[in-house]
């Protein structure tokens, strides 16, 4: 195996740096010198990895003359530019010329700028399909594509779809809806042949596409003129969940597409580094979903859905939910018994967000092996809801502190966002309870969620 053979794109994907075994492979492919690089299969791997921003490094092969080539493609960005180093170079013979090599080349141009990949046998069933797209992603294998996408027809009331499929062909307009609610996408694909050159299927990518917002009415007051800044300040939450939210989710599922090595094996630590892309992408997420929480809870006219409930089921519930992390770690979550009950007036949906919050932190800093206790009482006109960790404790200074706006104590340890005590106490006290919190350094922590309980004959 001979050593590496380097080279360098430019912004616009231009061969401007190269050795001469890359230099000579790019001008046989039909390349111009400094020309954009003509391998369809190395350039779809650099504009992979410029668009996550990542190293990609992968297998693939490229036609030489009467000759295939295998080789192993390492793309890095730098700048607004990508480095290549191609290794392998191994000649084999060129595999017998039928539809499909045409076709791997145009997949690897339509997956370059692919939200998520699919693919479908000859009769439309799924039989791929990227992770992250669909919460029941595994339920969606052998079921129709329809099933997923609700088809549009276009401007001349075709589906463009079904035309390439009818002539054998690329499409790349075929518009539709994701029918869990995942918004608007564009299908293209190239189809599939088997050995004997009869189609087998589609493989496909799909891109979001966003519909335009509706205007935003502002309601009459009494005093006849408009509550500006509450509506404002809703739209503002709106924007904000809908645009971080959507691409964070893609860069997720995308991270977590290249994690998986769904497209073809990769170096260990390239895996890992997708890996550490998808948990900041769900570590920014659980910031967006904090900051649309602190724009709803801090306007003047918030106000819970108060309703009898038992918190002690709620309890129950949030423990559940954070069952699988505490497993993960190798924590027990000792919570109520199954027959406990304790009726509470709140919001059940606040109370579940503050529980989780509090239950969360409390799996998260307790030792590998160690316990979290949760427990329910009666406390004269409340209840109470107490959550017990291992940890390392709080200082009596930092009580209060922690309560605060983006307050975090050990900032270097990657968890937590700053605003869930903050969010949480604030629940609690528009609910007419509390969280507080018992802890000294060296001996856990204790908080305490108290909500009205309901008195006995109280509806």
């Amino acid at each position: 195996m001979m050593a590496p053979i380097h080279g360098r794109l430019d912004r616009d994907f231009r061969l401007v740096e190269a050795d001469a075994a890359l230099e000579g492979l790019h001008l046989r492919a039909g390349g111009l010198a400094g020309g954009v690089l003509a391998v369809p299969q190395v350039a779809s791997i650099a504009r992979l990895a410029r668009r996550l921003g990542i190293v990609v490094s992968r297998g693939v092969i490229a036609a030489d003359g009467e000759t295939d080539l295998e080789l192993w493609v390492r793309a890095e960005p730098q700048g607004e530019g990508v480095a290549l180093a191609i290794a392998g170079w191994t000649a084999r013979p060129a595999a017998d010329s039928f539809p499909a090599t045409t076709i791997d080349r145009e997949h690897d141009f339509i997956r370059a700028s692919a939200d998520w990949l699919w693919e479908t046998d000859d009769a439309l069933k799924i039989t791929a399909l990227s992770p992250g797209v669909v919460p029941s992603r595994e339920s969606m294998l052998g079921q129709p594509l329809t099933k997923l996408v609700t088809l549009r027809e276009n401007e001349a009331g075709v589906l463009p779809i079904l035309d390439a499929i009818a002539t054998q062909r690329r499409f790349d307009d075929q518009e539709g809806e994701l029918r869990e609610g995942g918004g608007g996408v564009r299908l293209s694909a190239v189809p599939i042949f088997d050995a004997a050159g009869r189609f087998a299927g589609l493989r496909g990518a799909a891109v979001a596409i966003s519909p335009p917002s509706a205007p935003v009415l502002l309601p009459v007051t009494d005093s006849g003129g408009t509550s500006v800044d509450r509506v404002q300040a809703e739209a503002f939450g709106r924007r904000l969940d809908t645009a971080l939210r959507d691409p964070l989710d893609r860069i997720i599922a995308s991270a977590e597409h290249i994690r998986a090595q769904a497209d073809g094996p990769l170096r260990r630590d390239y895996a890992n580094y997708a890996a550490d892309i998808a948990a900041a992408g769900r570590h920014l997420l659980a910031l967006v979903d904090d900051l649309v929480d602190l724009q709803a809870i801090e306007r003047p006219d918030f106000a819970p859905a108060i309703e009898r409930l038992d918190i002690a089921d709620a309890v129950r519930r949030a423990a559940g939910l954070l069952g699988g992390r505490a497993a993960d770690r190798g924590v027990r979550i000792d919570r109520p018994a199954a027959d406990e009950a304790l009726p509470v007036q709140g919001d059940f949906r606040r109370a579940l967000q503050v529980l989780v919050n509090i239950i969360g932190n409390a799996v998260r800093h307790s030792p590998e092996g160690g316990a979290v206790w949760l427990r329910c009482e009666r406390q004269g006109s409340y209840a109470a809801v107490t959550v017990a960790d291992q940890g390392r404790g709080i200082d009596p200074a930092d009580h209060e502190r922690i309560f605060e706006k983006f307050e975090r104590l050990q900032p270097g340890d990657g968890a937590g966002t700053g605003l869930g005590l903050y969010i949480a106490r604030r629940l609690a006290r528009a609910m007419g309870g509390d969280l507080t919190v018992e802890s000294q350094l060296g001996q856990g922590a204790r908080f305490t969620f108290t909500l009205p309980a309901v008195e006995p004959g109280q509806g």
